[in-house]
């Protein structure tokens, strides 16, 4: 029963055209981000990055040299897109995002992330088996199946995120409506649609299609009696996305996934007309069958326990942040900080505070003000600094306040703590933060 339901050789059709759109959007992630300065103010100009935890060893190369990076990530993008050196392409563009993904956090989103699974899920399949380079080049390269385990990968994938995403807005203050009424205030001078997105009835119908739309989409498109409505929605609700939130190529990648959920002859019909569609069924045990199970096992309960691991840290992830990355909680808070260090030298007795225009960009200074790991990284960094010069120091936030969701101001970080001399846990509450005072009034 197994063998025939992920074994079955089903026509490949969707898998081929997803690979020429998915080739496209990171060939447009990659050079969009040259040319909309995101590369140069976020890993040019900063003096100093913040990487993920641990991986300080990836840094941005020198001069203009995150440009050139990018523009190669590009080519590798194009390359997926045409499907030539297919396995090397989509390999190389991996491991390149997988670098700037951990390099910075500045610009953290989960939708990098998705990116990021999706580029490895894609360097498994045999996307390029049909309509690429590959398969002109090397005709016995070229087929029109594939294995239905191929299909269902994206699909899981695709329904863990979308459900921990619907189940994460399941707390009071998404709600009430106060957190989509915050995300709309600033848009409040888009044309023709600013005043209406200021309306109660529209935050209704944001936040609880939101809810809905995320919990459902997935069932409703394995649906054949509800497929082509839902895909109808899915166009609507990610169209809607990117021209309010402006989130780059993530609507259309996910509009994209729909290619899974149709049937191929209608894929093949609308994109492959010249293409002969595969209705032979054959059921074809591999080779590498154990190791694919194993492995796929081992890949989803890690991708379905990690959005939970918040639930074993102290205090709310709201206000700490631990545990908040890698677990799809998108779009659900607003938080405002301010922030100040203070430096004791050891070495020459005095005492002082850190201009932080000297060390971070304004970015930089707006994200650390409500991030403790990296609060966390910058005493460190100015630890490392002051070593070179032969200084021992202490770092104290001596200032530190948080709003969470426009709600009142909060003492964040305690100011007798040394955090250049406390160690960081991965898995564990920072004792240095002070507990989250839940209080439901709002601005």
């Amino acid at each position: 029963m197994l063998n025939k339901f992920l074994f079955t050789r089903v026509d490949n059709s969707p898998l081929v055209v997803f690979r020429v759109i998915f080739g496209l959007l990171i060939f447009l992630e990659a050079t969009g981000a040259i040319f909309t300065g995101w590369v140069k103010k976020t890993l040019v100009d900063p003096k100093f990055t913040f990487n993920f935890i641990g991986l300080d060893f990836l840094q941005p190369l020198p001069g203009n040299g995150m440009c050139f990076y990018y523009a190669v990530m590009g080519i590798f993008g194009l390359l997926v897109m045409l499907g030539y050196k297919y396995r090397f392409s989509i390999g190389a563009y991996t491991v390149m995002w997988a670098g700037v993904y951990f390099m910075q956090k500045s610009s953290y989103n989960n939708h990098y992330y998705l990116l990021l699974l999706l580029c490895f899920i894609m360097f498994l399949l045999p996307a390029s088996r049909y309509f690429s380079l590959d398969a002109k080049y090397n005709p016995s390269y070229k087929k029109m199946s594939m294995p239905r385990w191929c299909t269902l990968i994206v699909i899981l994938q695709v329904w863990i995120v979308y459900t921990y995403a619907a189940v994460a807005k399941l707390y009071p203050d998404w709600l009430d409506l106060s957190v989509v009424k915050m995300l709309m205030v600033p848009r409040e001078h888009y044309f023709l649609i600013g005043g209406l997105l200021q309306q109660k009835w529209a935050h209704i119908i944001i936040t609880y299609s939101g809810i809905l739309f995320d919990l459902l989409i997935v069932p409703l498109l394995l649906c054949r009696t509800t497929r082509k409505w839902a895909f109808i929605a899915s166009i609507f609700f990610h169209l809607f996305n990117s021209f309010v939130f402006h989130i780059g190529i993530f609507p259309y990648m996910s509009m994209a996934f729909a290619l899974f959920f149709f049937e191929a002859e209608t894929i093949r019909s609308l994109f492959l007309k010249k293409k002969k569609l595969y209705t032979d069924h054959e059921v074809i045990i591999p080779n590498y069958k154990k190791p694919l199970l194993i492995f796929g096992s081992i890949y989803f309960m890690v991708q379905i326990a990690l959005p939970l691991r918040h639930w074993l840290i102290k205090d709310n992830v709201l206000w700490t942040e631990e545990g908040h990355r890698l677990s799809w909680r998108m779009m659900l808070r607003g938080k405002s900080g301010m922030i100040s260090f203070q430096v004791l030298n050891h070495t020459t007795g005095n005492r002082y505070k850190v201009n932080l225009d000297d060390y971070l960009s304004s970015k930089q200074r707006q994200r650390i003000a409500t991030k403790p790991d990296m609060i966390w990284q910058f005493a460190q960094y100015l630890k490392k600094e002051y070593a070179k010069k032969g200084d021992s120091i202490s770092v104290y936030v001596s200032t530190s306040k948080v709003s969470v969701n426009r709600g009142p101001w909060q003492d964040f970080v305690k100011p007798d703590i040394d955090i250049a001399n406390k160690p960081w846990h991965y898995f564990k509450h920072e004792d240095w933060i002070y507990p989250y005072k839940q209080d439901s009034n709002k601005d």
